[in-house]
């Protein structure tokens, strides 16, 4: 099996102008495709929201520290999913299933050093 990053990309101002309804209706939604990820031949390893952009702190050639992302985006690293699958295919039928509402996904292979 291989492990692949799910990068969860979003409108954040979405998220901030949703009512407590919808985003109930959004964490049900990731709380099924959690539980029907197995069911796709992936494993969950892992996985996180991230607080919104405003709170970034970033870092530049190991001195520079500025607040904020890198750059300026409507879509912003929302959260992610740490997925075990046995090859690319499979993971990108997990992540044509990760509810991402106001945005979409990235998937990328987790480089091994072996």
């Amino acid at each position: 099996m291989a492990q692949y990053m799910v990068l969860i990309y979003e409108d954040e101002a979405r998220y901030a102008e949703a009512s407590p309804e919808v985003m109930g209706e959004i964490m049900e939604e990731h709380d099924r495709f959690t539980a029907g990820v197995e069911a796709l031949g992936a494993k969950i390893l892992g996985g996180e929201a991230l607080e919104p952009t405003s709170t970034a702190t970033s870092v530049r050639g190991g001195a520079d520290v500025t607040d904020g992302p890198f750059v300026e985006t409507k879509e912003a690293l929302g959260g992610y999913y740490l997925v075990d699958a046995p090859d690319l295919d499979t993971a990108l039928a997990v992540a044509r299933t990760v509810p991402a509402r106001f945005g979409g996904v990235e998937v990328r292979p987790v480089m091994t050093f072996d």
